[in-house]
């Protein structure tokens, strides 16, 4: 009887608390965006700026705690990226952060715009709640869009898109600034913005630059280049660079992909009954051709009309597992233990794991295969135990050949989530983890009944021959050797074969 009025006075007195009412910890002075839910999509996802975003509630300890380092982050990050926040405990936002996948406070995750548009991609931040380390984490998935000169490509980078403003920053560092990343995020398909190092003679000679750094704007066409002789700080130079070009609004305008235009065309119920209420109204020879437009664009765009992606195999048996994912000679294969493949989570899973296979499939590009893996699998159970995995949904990519897992450890199984993951393990991005003992060797050996000497490890007949004769430390006769590994010889091929 005590805990639940103990609870209910704690909770009184935390929002009676000066900054933890109802409205959120962040006052509207504060450096940190603060969003609703149904902000979320305008201001973060179709942005091109990498924003990091906190899921908190006012009465969270460790939220409250986390505030002052937030706050510092966000004014170190200001111009270059987004610090938002988002009240969980607010009534209208509760849905929301339940479909990002939020269980706990403060969770942060960070959301990377994708290039050339598309979902962003969305990552759980797991480091240090500490201002350096959440601006380190932000600035390094901060996309570059400034094009590296050097004197092999100076020319194609002057005479690509002549009539278009460009700009160069000389200067002697070797890297790229998260100043100049922002810089041409503000001006992305306004102004090209490009680097080049003192080390680049003949593209510093070309522009006559003594002093580094200097930034220069090529106004475009044959208008003469304008130096920059403010201070290096952002605003300053986009006011600069603003004489060629206007920034873009953030969010910048989406613009639409040539497959997401095919997906809106598709003909609906809908629009089918609106076109055939307009037709009946028309003359019949514009109805008639009204129709046959209809049917040729129905012909069109039939072949790429597919309501939902096949979903992905399934491995019952353990033998199975092992010849497709788990031998020594396997490659990539990215498994989905399940508990249930009705329940919600599972679903959501499989789901987008069908769906990225389906668009890999429709752009004919290679991908590594998926598998849904029922925990009614007899050798579920214990590849889990030896990776420490016990959740009701684990997706895990395993390379038997080279020996390494990784493990899928965010909390959303959506498909843009699920397709960040995988771009990171095609481009060997992360860290891969060795492969306990077990997975592969001693896994292959428990599905098999007990040896018996002609059925050792080695393939090849000598090892067949030693093995036999060892069995009993006795010798062997020349006609039981022959006959028993040529035999096993040959069996053992055609296994290996069919593997």
């Amino acid at each position: 009887m005590h805990h639940p009025t103990l609870c209910a006075v704690a909770v009184g007195l935390l929002s009676a608390l000066p900054g933890v009412q109802a409205a959120g910890l962040y006052t509207k002075s504060s450096p940190v965006l603060q969003l609703d839910g149904k902000d979320y999509d305008r201001l973060v996802a179709k942005s091109n700026y990498t924003s990091i975003v906190e899921f908190y509630a006012p009465w969270c300890g460790h939220c409250q705690n986390l505030k002052p380092a937030y706050e510092k982050a966000a004014k170190n990050l200001d111009g270059l990226a987004k610090v938002v926040a988002v009240n969980c405990d607010e009534e209208s936002n509760k849905p929301f952060c339940g479909n990002m996948g939020v269980q706990g406070f403060p969770t942060l995750k960070i959301v990377r715009p994708k290039k050339g548009g598309g979902k962003p991609f969305v990552e759980d931040y797991q480091g240090q709640r500490t201002a350096s380390a959440i601006v380190e984490a932000v600035v390094q998935r901060i996309n570059n869009n400034v094009v590296k000169i050097e004197d092999k490509n100076l020319d194609k980078f002057l005479s690509e898109k002549n009539e278009t403003a460009k700009a160069i920053l000389f200067t002697d560092k070797g890297v790229t600034s998260a100043l100049m990343k922002g810089l041409a995020l503000d001006f992305l398909d306004v102004i090209t913005i490009g680097q080049a190092r003192n080390k680049e003679a003949k593209t510093v000679e070309t522009f006559g630059v003594t002093k580094f750094p200097t930034l220069l704007l090529l106004p475009g066409g044959d208008a003469p280049g304008i130096v920059y002789d403010g201070e290096i700080k952002k605003d300053a130079m986009v006011k600069f660079l603003s004489q060629a070009g206007e920034p873009n609004p953030d969010p910048a305008p989406v613009k639409a992909k040539g497959d997401k235009k095919k997906k809106d065309k598709k003909p609906t119920a809908s629009s089918k009954t609106k076109s055939q209420t307009s037709s009946s109204e028309t003359s019949s020879a514009t109805a008639e051709s009204e129709t046959k437009t209809q049917s040729e664009t129905a012909t069109q765009n039939a072949p790429v009309i597919v309501e939902t992606a096949l979903p992905i195999p399934a491995i019952h048996t353990h033998e199975k597992l092992i010849k497709e994912c788990l031998t020594e000679k396997s490659h990539t294969c990215v498994l989905a233990f399940v508990n249930n493949s009705e329940d919600e989570k599972a679903q959501r899973a499989l789901t987008g794991l069908s769906e990225l296979a389906f668009k890999y499939a429709q752009s004919k590009r290679h991908l590594f295969p998926f598998f849904e893996i029922p925990k009614t699998n007899e050798g579920a159970s214990s590849i889990l135990k030896s990776l420490d995995l016990n959740g009701d949904v684990e997706i895990v990519a395993i390379n038997a050949r080279r020996g390494w897992w990784r493990h899928y450890e965010a909390a959303d199984f959506g498909h843009e989530n699920i397709e960040s993951w995988i771009d990171a393990i095609r481009l060997s991005e992360g860290v891969k983890k060795k492969l306990p003992e077990g997975i592969v060797a001693i896994s292959v050996e428990e599905t098999k009944p007990e040896p018996t000497p002609e059925e050792a490890p080695e393939a090849t007949p000598d090892a067949t021959e030693s093995v036999t004769s060892s069995e009993e430390a006795a010798p062997v006769t020349p006609e039981a050797s022959s006959t028993d590994a040529s035999t096993d010889s040959t069996e053992t091929e055609a296994t290996q074969t069919t593997d």
